[in-house]
């Protein structure tokens, strides 16, 4: 093997880079701003690197994914699915999909002062979904599921908007979530996790 040929070469080549470099006239404050960059750069670089490695923060790895291509043979995004559900312990989740220029149900109405489950998936773009008035707000990827849990603070009209430019119509996607007393609201017929409806 000509291993060591090309060790030569490329000792070489550093040498003749560094020559080079040392030539090169750097001023004084020049070379401090340098330094302080790289100290930075390192600093967050090692940072992390110890995050990753010792505290566990990692990019999610329980990732739910979905055929976006398929959304309305799911069992659970089904259009007949789609909408507010209460489970047998009194969860209440809701199912939407983002589609090219509008959220699906329309409109949907829930209890304030209740944890909700939302769970977003996309038929075609990326989309942003943001409720203004909660903490509300995130992507819907293509191909994977969106899970939020908020609670509304108190009853009203409370507007759903896409955030993130997914075309011509961008503008006009929106829907509405209607939030009424607690003690007002009147549930759906209780689902299995995954099935049964209410939809408007």
């Amino acid at each position: 093997m000509q291993i060591e040929p090309l060790k030569q070469k490329c000792e070489q080549l550093f040498r003749d880079f560094y020559t080079e470099f040392r030539g090169i006239h750097i001023d004084q404050l020049e070379r401090k701003w340098i330094t302080i960059s790289m100290v930075v750069i390192g600093l967050f670089v090692g940072i992390i690197t110890i995050d990753a490695f010792f505290h566990g923060v990692n990019p999610p790895s329980k990732v739910e994914t979905i055929d976006s291509a398929s959304l309305h043979l799911s069992k659970e995004f089904a259009e007949d699915n789609l909408g507010v559900q209460v489970d047998d312990k009194d969860n209440v989740t809701v199912r939407m999909v983002a589609g090219r220029y509008s959220f699906f149900p329309k409109h949907i109405t829930v209890p304030a002062e209740t944890p909700i489950t939302l769970r977003w998936v996309s038929m075609d773009v990326l989309h942003g979904v943001h409720i203004p008035m909660t903490n509300m707000s995130t992507m819907i990827v293509p191909g994977y599921v969106a899970e939020i849990t908020t609670t509304f603070p108190k009853p009203g009209e409370y507007p759903v908007l896409c955030n993130e430019y997914c075309g011509l119509g961008h503008n006009h996607m929106w829907s509405n979530i209607s939030v009424i007393a607690k003690e007002d609201w009147e549930a759906p017929e209780k689902s299995s996790a995954k099935g049964g409806s209410n939809h408007e």
